[in-house]
């Protein structure tokens, strides 16, 4: 394993872009913002940030992972956010308000919620009292400092906000119904209806606008202490959007809808082992030729607005940019869909002249074909590897460690997995027995599993090794973040308040610096030991050499010299 002083001399630039560097190594943790523990019901960018980048940094780990950050609607689902280009205003931070002077001790007082969930049903009027509050603060007596910043914010991105915030105030208005379903004139942007609009909601408008301001104020300055400390934020961009959002809504003619704003087809992914209908997400699919008329602005936009707290970003659903499974509009489930070519290249292309660099690593996850892969190695954007989805007995499984190469990421799990002590606890004995051999050990406790996994990720040549949280806590699956398909009482989960002191920091530093990703000095100590190949099974090197042979063009006279050779190139 590379030595601290040489792993550090291989650290990415802040502004990272992909590839990774060769020879670089590093590691960190995966934990949504909502889930920090906080005395406001809800993770924010507040104190609890700083502290969890200041634990970040202790154990040697160099990633802080994070989910989308857009203000969501019904389920909460971070990925299915109302707008592409504003933050959700409950996580501004009533502390980060009261030190700006924009808030008093007794304007937060009141609020009573529990520790291990987020209750958004009393989050969300909270955090609506105290930001209506902090504006009202600044109008009558906000700083001068202040009242300049603001001006500036929103002169810089006005044509950024404009609609988003317009947007926000309709929805409001209209009782947090779907835009399809406002009136016409509104619904369909007439330009004297949202004229009007602007007029009577110009309040409202701007009290969103200042939370936005409020909002990226203080995470650039979050941002830029994780920086100073060998922190970077890795951020997620769902590659839809959804229904009901500012994005469809201000831009109909790039997306495929109906003349009533409905998607015509619909995003999802066809029918697979795990499901026989498939998933239906329902989001509307891009109109990829009007987006490249336009050099794909709106894209390169939308990147644009999250490189600003960002330094790097995860796309979910990469292959959609190869091609998306189309389903018609009002299909029951997906199993009606097709396959439709999206940008390719020509996207990518696109995306690296305007950006400078691509720092973007690829959710690969998945029914990956070859053009998929061909689409992600042509522009040498990292993938991902999950190891809960590596011991099922194909020895030419991709998430097995031993076939990752240095540029993707390693994750024992993501947030749509179980915790790994949830998968180990249902997981058959045969597969259990897999990752054993593959930790060279005969067994162990289910807590050590978990703790194996982080091991394997860690040992193995991926330049980057993510760990969510409960992972790390060694907690079961009542600490799941999402169960994909469901939509009801998700998102919820909130860390401990003593998460932050747990023992379990120290062993991973033990083994971040083991494999040679630590960001700190100090002894490395005794090397990782590599994960074990698992073994081939005699039917497995018989049919393999049983190929070999007719690739060699059926040779007569086979002798015992030729059948040892083949089988070791099976093994």
């Amino acid at each position: 394993m590379p030595a601290q002083a040489d792993n550090a001399s291989k650290q990415p630039p802040l502004g990272f872009g992909a590839p990774f560097v060769e020879g670089y190594r590093a590691s960190g943790v995966l934990l949504h913002l909502t889930s920090l523990p906080s005395p406001f019901g809800i993770g924010d960018v507040g104190p609890s940030g700083y502290a969890w980048v200041d634990r970040l940094a202790a154990a040697g780990q160099a990633w802080w992972q994070l989910l989308p950050l857009g203000p969501t609607g019904a389920g909460h689902s971070p990925y299915q956010a109302l707008t592409s280009f504003a933050a959700n205003p409950v996580i501004i931070s009533p502390e980060q308000l009261l030190e700006d002077g924009l808030l008093k001790p007794t304007d937060v007082e009141g609020g009573d919620f529990p520790a291990d969930h987020v209750d958004f049903e009393r989050v969300i009027p909270f955090k609506r009292s105290v930001h209506a509050c902090a504006w009202e603060n600044f109008r009558r007596a906000g700083s001068s400092e202040l009242r300049a910043a603001f001006e500036q914010f929103c002169d810089e991105k006005a044509p950024l906000q404009e609609e988003p915030a317009l947007f926000m105030a309709l929805k409001e208005r209209f009782g947090g119904k779907a835009f399809q379903d406002w009136p016409a004139p509104l619904a369909r942007r007439e330009p004297g209806a949202l004229r009007q609009a602007k007029r009577e909601l110009a309040e409202n408008i701007e009290q969103f606008k200042f939370g936005q301001f409020l909002i990226l104020r203080h995470w650039k300055a979050l941002k830029a202490y994780a920086n100073q400390k060998g922190v970077r934020l890795l951020g997620d961009l769902p590659i839809f959007v959804s229904p009901d959002s500012s994005d469809v809504w201000a831009n109909p003619e790039l997306f495929l809808v109906d003349e009533n704003l409905n998607p015509k087809v619909m995003a999802g992914v066809p029918p697979d082992y795990f499901s026989a209908d498939g998933q239906l997400w329902g989001n509307p699919i891009y109109d990829w030729e009007a987006l490249r008329a336009t050099g794909y602005r709106w894209w390169i936009d939308r990147l644009q607005a999250r490189l600003e707290y960002l330094d790097a970003i995860r796309i979910d659903h990469f292959r959609g940019f190869e091609a998306a499974w189309h389903v018609p509009a009002g299909a029951p489930t997906a199993a009606s869909g097709h396959w439709v070519p999206g940008p390719g290249a020509h996207f990518f292309d696109k995306l690296l002249s305007a950006l400078g660099g691509l720092p973007l690593l690829a959710e690969d996850l998945g029914m990956i074909t070859p053009a998929v892969a061909g689409l992600r190695d042509q522009f040498k954007l990292p993938g991902m590897r999950v190891l809960q989805f590596a011991f099922d007995g194909d020895r030419g499984n991709p998430h097995l460690p031993h076939h990752y190469t240095h540029n993707c990421v390693a994750y024992t799990g993501t947030h749509d997995n179980d915790t790994s002590l949830g998968w180990y606890n249902t997981r058959s004995d045969a597969e259990r027995g897999r990752l054993w051999n593959c930790l060279r050990r005969s067994s162990g406790e289910d807590g050590e599993a978990v703790w194996g996994l982080v091991q394997l990720s860690s040992s193995s040549a991926a330049a980057l090794a993510i760990t969510p949280l409960q992972d790390l806590l060694g907690l079961d699956s009542a600490a799941r973040m999402n169960i994909p398909g469901r939509a009801d009482g998700q998102w919820l989960w909130r860390c401990p308040e003593n998460a932050f002191a747990h023992p379990s920091w120290d062993r991973l530093l033990q083994i971040t610096r083991r494999a040679g990703r630590s960001q700190l000095p100090g002894p490395v100590g005794e090397p990782l030991p590599m994960p074990a190949v698992p073994a081939a099974t005699h039917e497995e090197i018989g049919r393999r050499a049983y190929l070999l042979w007719e690739e060699a063009g059926r040779p007569q006279g086979r002798d015992r010299e030729f059948w040892v050779q083949a089988e070791a190139q099976c093994l």
